[in-house]
């Protein structure tokens, strides 16, 4: 099956085009600035009439056969990724106070294939669904009942595409079922949440009620005593003021300046002070939910790295395992070091848990579940 795999942002848009019985990427692109003039679309409608132009090579004599759509927020309703009708995008798009910045554009992605393939068929595939296992005492807040019942106040969590692909393939990689399979799973990015996985399924996971709770990331603050919103109020800062503060100008960039990592890591060892405590705040923050975690899946068979700086930045990992020698993990210094697109152990041969590195494929993933669904009401 040919599936073309959305992922909309409120200003860009990516897709690629995957053979799910090949496994081989048709094409792949990213583009960006829309809504904003200077050149780029005027909406996500002129966006995909771009994403056809760039594809009308690809799909000469091959027709798409189904799209799958990156949904940030499923709440409550949605546990497994279903295929669009109207209705469903309008449950979607009443989710959108609970995630702003994502579930309106991935609408506009949805509707925008809507008015130019009406006939496609298009699946919803939501990054909260694989948290739905979290038991009542991973996801209740400690808050009055009736700001759950009314307002959907609880933990939903997020990367769950990423973290249920990654956990498969570790399992996989060591040779343990995965529904024996115990392991704590650390998403790195920009967005950055950890998973514990207890018998292959989410038991807990950092991001919360919006991707915002937890660990420190590119721009968002993470975890901190929410008394200093109220206080923050107090000294006349808006609450958009205080939203734009915590989810766009916190995490690295408000303690390096920058939120790349790989500039944070070479600023960081040519001295600069700032990149240090920022690696050090973020590693430290890391490896105490690491420990937590755990705790949480009755000890983990493994800890697993992934994502932008999970894959890629060495010295980050070896910050987060040198804090973790309490438990026993211990890395492969040579190993750590490989640069490889393939999922590995990165531990050393007596370390009291694997350590893996195991490279994510959300798009794979997204395509996949696409395709099942389409698969099952065609039969």
């Amino acid at each position: 099956m040919r599936v073309l795999v959305i992922n909309s942002g409120s200003s860009s848009l990516k897709y690629q085009v995957r053979d799910t019985t090949s496994n081989q990427v048709g094409a792949n692109g990213l583009i960006e600035r829309i809504g904003e003039g200077a050149g780029g679309p005027a909406d996500h409608g002129e966006a995909m009439d771009q994403v056809e132009a760039e594809l009308e090579g690809v799909l000469a004599g091959k027709p798409l056969d189904a799209v799958g759509h990156r949904v940030v927020h499923g709440g409550e309703r949605f546990g497994e990724p279903v295929l669009i009708n109207n209705e469903i995008t309008r449950a979607i798009e009443r989710l959108n106070p609970l995630a702003p910045l994502h579930n309106p554009a991935n609408v506009l992605g949805i509707r925008a294939i809507t008015a130019k393939w009406p006939e496609l068929p298009q699946v919803a595939v939501f990054d909260t669904a694989f948290h739905r296992t979290l038991p009542e005492h991973a996801w209740r807040y400690a808050v009055p009942d009736s700001l759950y019942r009314q307002y959907g106040i609880r933990r939903y969590g997020f990367h769950g595409t990423s973290h249920e692909f990654v956990t498969g393939r570790a399992a996989e990689l060591l040779g343990i079922p995965l529904e024996q399979f115990n392991a704590v799973v650390a998403h790195l990015g920009n967005g950055v949440s950890l998973t514990a996985i207890q018998g292959g399924a989410s038991v807990d996971t950092s991001m919360g009620f919006t991707p915002l709770e937890g660990l420190v990331m590119g721009t968002r603050s993470g975890d901190l005593d929410p008394s200093i919103l109220i206080y923050l109020q107090r000294q006349g800062l808006s609450a958009d003021e205080i939203d734009t503060m915590l989810n766009r100008e916190s995490g690295l960039k408000a303690l390096a300046g920058n939120n790349d990592m790989r500039a944070i890591v070479d600023a960081a060892e040519a001295g600069d002070q700032r990149a240090q405590t920022a690696l050090a705040v973020t590693s430290y923050r890391l490896a105490k939910y690491i420990g937590g975690y755990h705790v949480a899946v009755g000890g983990a068979q493994a800890l697993v790295f992934t994502a932008g700086i999970g894959e890629n930045s060495s010295v980050f990992r070896a910050q987060v395992v040198g804090r973790l020698g309490a438990l026993g993990l211990k890395l492969d210094v040579e190993a750590n070091r490989l640069r490889s697109g393939s999922p590995r152990v990165i531990s050393a041969p007596d370390s009291a848990i694997p350590v893996l590195v195991v490279p994510t494929d959300e798009e794979r993933a997204i395509a996949e579940a696409t395709a099942a669904v389409v698969n099952s009401i065609h039969g």
